[in-house]
C-alpha cells in the first residue's frame, strides 16, 4: 500500500512516492554486506585501508623531518601534540609521554574507521559493526589490568580499587562489589557500547533522510517539497555527524588515558 512503511529488504527497483510501494524504511539489514570472498567483507576491506593510508599519511609526514616543516609535516606534527599536550600530559601526566604512541594510534584508528562513514564510495563506518569496538576495547581493558598489577601489585591494584580511603568503613560492603563489577566488567562494556551505538545510529539515521530524498522525489509539490528537506536534512546530518565521529575518536581516546592513568596509580 502507498504510503506504508515496508523494510528495506523487502523493496522492488524503482520504489518511490507515487510508484504505489510504500516507503523503503532502512533497517538493521543496511549493516549486512556480503563478503567479497570467504570473510573478507567491506567492513574488513575499510579497516585495512584506513591503517594502511593512516601510516603511509605519517611516514610521509615524519620521512625527512625538517626545522622549518612543510605543510604534510605540520598536519602530522598538530596531530601529534594534540594527542601528546591534550591528552597524554593532561590526563597521565609526566609519566604520559612513553602511552603517546599507543593513545596516536588508538585515536587515528577510531577516528579513519568512523570518517568511512561520510566518505563518498565507502559509506559505511567500520565501528558500526559491534566486532570492531569490542576488539579495541578488550586491547585497552588488557593494557588498564596489565599495568595496573604490574605497577601497583595484582592484590593492591584490586584492593585500591576497591577501598578508596576516606570513606566509612560500613560503606565498603556496598561500594566494594560495585567498584570492582564498574572498573573490572562494566568499563569494557561502556567503553565499546558508546562508540558501537552512536556509529550505528547515525549510520541509520543518514540512511533514512538519504533514501527519503529518493523516494520522494516526484513530480508533486509534496514530491518537489518532501525531497528537497530530506537532501537538506541528509547534508545537514553528514556534517553533524563528521563532528560526531571525531568526538567518538576523541572520548575514546581519552578515556583509555583515563584508565591508563588509574592504573599507575591508586586512584584517591
Amino acid at each position: 500500500m502507498q504510503g506504508a512503511v515496508v523494510p528495506m529488504s523487502e523493496v522492488e527497483p524503482g520504489c518511490h512516492l507515487g510508484s504505489g510501494c510504500g516507503f523503503p524504511a532502512p533497517d538493521a539489514s543496511i549493516f549486512d554486506i556480503e563478503p567479497y570472498f570467504g570473510n573478507f567483507t567491506k567492513p574488513v576491506f575499510l579497516l585495512l585501508l584506513g591503517s594502511l593510508l593512516i601510516i603511509i599519511f605519517f611516514l610521509a609526514a615524519f620521512r625527512r623531518p625538517q626545522l622549518i616543516p612543510s605543510k604534510l609535516q605540520s598536519i602530522g606534527e598538530m596531530g601529534y601534540l594534540f594527542i601528546r599536550d591534550g591528552i597524554s600530559r593532561e590526563v597521565i601526566g609526566k609519566d604520559g609521554d612513553r602511552f603517546v604512541p599507543l593513545l596516536f594510534s588508538i585515536f587515528f584508528f577510531v577516528w579513519i574507521g568512523n570518517l568511512w562513514g561520510i566518505i563518498p564510495g565507502a559509506q559505511f563506518p567500520v565501528n558500526s559493526r559491534f566486532a570492531f569496538p569490542v576488539g579495541l576495547a578488550i586491547t585497552v581493558w588488557c593494557i588498564y589490568m596489565f599495568l595496573g598489577m604490574r605497577h601497583q601489585g595484582p592484590i593492591k591494584f584490586f584492593t585500591n580499587m576497591m577501598f578508596p580511603p576516606g570513606m566509612p568503613k560500613a560503606i565498603y560492603i556496598i561500594l566494594a562489589p560495585i567498584e570492582l563489577i564498574s572498573n573490572v566488567l562494566v568499563r569494557p562494556v561502556t567503553l565499546s557500547i558508546r562508540l558501537f551505538a552512536n556509529m550505528f545510529a547515525g549510520h541509520l539515521l543518514l540512511t533514512v533522510f538519504t533514501v527519503a530524498a529518493f523516494y520522494l522525489a516526484s513530480p508533486s509539490v509534496i514530491g518537489i517539497l518532501g525531497s528537497a528537506t530530506s537532501f537538506l536534512m541528509t547534508v545537514i546530518f553528514t556534517a553533524f555527524e563528521a563532528l560526531i565521529q571525531a568526538l567518538q575518536a576523541y572520548i575514546f581516546t581519552l578515556l583509555t588515558a583515563v584508565y591508563i592513568a588509574g592504573s599507575l596509580h591508586a586512584e584517591h
